[in-house]
């Protein structure tokens, strides 16, 4: 930057998140006021006579909805069990998530295990298709978006019971609701229950079949307790949902702890030598990360700290703090409503990557996906910048590391007064690498060219 003498600089990076590429219109639990589902369950010890349950929307308001079922009028043997009841669910920013005020029902059956720490009152059941569903994992009941890798934590009913999900991946899966093998999404938790009077019947291996605009489709709970341990089946019968094929699951850039790189990069205007910098992700949760960078060698010295997650709203940068000393003399950046020592820098290739508009990509990115950002957004009150992101699909990349089919985003930018933070910015991302090329072309004519080099 003109006039800066080598010393330390430190810029705050916050984003706002904004309004990402046009949500899909299905969804993993579709909820219109007329669907309905019904679900046949077993439990090889406590309920050996099938039970079925028809399961129905029974309010909606925004993004909340209620769940109802019952086993009235289903035509069950008298030995079955009888259950009753609702859940209270929410589509957000991490998925699908139970909430307040949870779930009611009749009282668990006098048979069952009890799954709390005193016999009674406890109104731990697992008695029903959707208290399988949800056992051990309330928030998220099934994060968003479902990508290669993802994994979260959990706890569930009085919070003596924690667990950790991960998708595994799509398998076909046969069920009685449809004539043909559906492509489903599977989920395994590992559950553990500590303090209840039945713990181990409240602990261990439960999995569930996911199916794009349906919701479960089967749920297989193996209980704790070895070889003899009883496992709980549901199976979906029927439903007036219909499947779809789910969305790509590749991901583009990895929330995965120890992922790791090094980058060159270059500016024939700006930077008199390569600047070379490495990254690692060193922190995980629930689809968040801790990115941190540091200069190995070129102009610029830092230490940067980003915070990146991956939400329905797409990849967004939440937040970075870089300290940098630098002798490159880059031109100012915007925007001029904004003190000098409030506005953005270029320090490391994560600036680059995400200046002038959040989200860096959509929820499931796919050819075609455009979003933008005006002068009405937050995005403006930060940048000042105005401008479009295009997906321009996937491509083939070398670079030093090697040799990608990467997903191209193409960004055009301006920022009214400032050159240097307008122009036109492609990303590729590589599945399970993320970012591994980078071309800046700037307002002023220059050219930053990030690459992976490791």
């Amino acid at each position: 930057m003109p006039g800066v003498k080598r010393g330390v600089i430190a810029a705050v990076l916050l984003c706002a998140l904004t309004a990402a590429p046009s949500a899909l219109a299905d969804s993993w639990l579709p909820h219109g006021a007329d669907a309905t589902w019904t679900y046949s369950w077993v439990d090889s010890q406590y309920n050996t006579t099938p039970t079925s349950e028809q399961v129905s929307v029974k309010s909606t308001k925004g993004n909340s909805f209620t769940l109802g079922w019952t086993t009235e009028g289903q035509g069950n043997a008298s030995d079955s069990v009888t259950s009753t009841g609702t859940i209270a669910l929410q589509e957000n920013g991490g998925g699908i998530s139970v909430v307040s005020p949870f779930w009611s029902s009749n009282a668990p059956p006098p048979s069952f295990p009890i799954l709390c720490a005193n016999a009674g009152p406890c109104p731990n059941s697992l008695a029903s298709t959707y208290y399988n569903v949800i056992w051990g994992s309330l928030t998220p009941l099934l994060a968003e978006p479902l990508l290669r890798g993802t994994t979260w934590t959990g706890v569930g009913g009085d919070q003596s019971i924690t667990s950790t999900s991960t998708y595994v991946g799509t398998e076909a899966v046969s069920v009685p609701a449809f004539s043909a093998p559906v492509v489903a999404a599977k989920i395994r938790t590992d559950v553990v229950q500590a303090g209840a009077l039945g713990d181990p019947y409240g602990s261990g291996v439960k999995t569930v079949w996911w199916v794009y605009g349906v919701g479960p489709v089967k749920v297989v709970f193996q209980h704790a307790g070895g070889a003899t341990a009883p496992v709980t089946i549901a199976v979906l019968q029927s439903t007036n949902q219909t499947a779809k094929p789910p969305p790509s699951d590749v991901n583009w850039f990895p929330m995965r702890k120890g992922l790791k790189g090094t980058y060159r990069w270059t500016n024939a205007k700006h930077l008199a030598k390569p600047e070379v910098e490495k990254f690692v992700i060193d922190q995980v949760a629930n689809g968040s990360s801790r990115l941190l960078v540091n200069c190995l060698s070129g102009p610029i010295r830092c230490a940067g700290l980003y915070f990146l997650t991956q939400r329905t709203d797409g990849l967004t940068n939440i937040s970075a703090t870089v300290k940098a000393a630098s002798l490159a003399k880059f031109p100012p950046l915007g925007p001029a409503a904004l003190p000098a020592t409030k506005r953005r820098h270029f320090f490391t290739p994560f600036d680059l990557m995400s200046f002038g508009i959040n989200p860096v990509l959509g929820e499931y990115p796919v050819a075609g996906d455009a979003w933008s950002v005006g002068a009405g957004s937050s995005e403006f009150a930060v940048y000042g910048v105005t401008g479009k992101s295009t997906v321009l699909g996937v491509q083939k990349v070398t670079v030093p590391a090697g040799t990608f089919r990467a997903l191209a985003v193409r960004t055009t930018m301006k920022q009214r007064g400032f050159p240097f933070g307008s122009g036109t910015r492609t990303s590729w991302f590589a599945p399970d690498r993320g970012l591994v090329k980078l071309q800046f072309k700037h307002g002023d004519g220059s050219t930053s060219l990030v690459e992976l080099t490791k």
